[in-house]
């Protein structure tokens, strides 16, 4: 839980101009997560000026994580306020590292964002596939968009 800070000027334009209010943001954003394949329906959105609150339940840390990046890689949110309370069933195995977010800047590319994070250019597929479906070709990234970025597995 916390808040995460977005690039209020990029990412996918859902708001057109004169857009009625933020009830109206809040149902677009709402839309915007579930095309991406995510269940909505225990998750509630709200809009304050320029930044998304979540709250709600979902499955997995992993869908948590993408439902907040889906959220504020959207042109006109500055921040993610995250109110989501995972359910996955209690492990008796420590659960797993929470994921850390990069905030791509202009020039980066997947691989080269791998080489930073992991140390190896090769692992961006581990980057690739932490983002999918929101994202759907490892070239297409752009600045300002927040990736997650999973830790290794040993």
């Amino acid at each position: 839980m916390g808040l995460i800070s977005f690039i209020k000027n990029a990412g996918e334009k859902l708001f057109k101009s004169g857009e009625k209010g933020e009830q109206e943001k809040a149902e677009l954003i709402r839309t915007h997560i579930g095309r991406f394949g995510f269940d909505t329906s225990r998750i509630q959105v709200t809009v304050d000026k320029d930044r998304v609150i979540l709250s709600g339940t979902v499955d997995t840390t992993d869908n948590k994580n993408k439902v907040i990046v889906t959220a504020g890689n959207v042109d006109g949110i500055a921040a993610v306020e995250d109110r989501i309370v995972v359910t996955e069933p209690v492990r008796s195995a420590p659960p797993p590292p929470e994921k850390q977010f990069y905030t791509v800047k202009k020039g980066d590319y997947l691989s080269k964002i791998a080489k930073e994070v992991y140390g190896n250019a090769n692992k961006y597929h581990i980057i690739f596939e932490a983002n999918r479906p929101m994202l759907k070709d490892p070239d297409l990234i752009y600045p300002g968009q927040v990736l997650v970025i999973p830790p290794l597995e040993e």
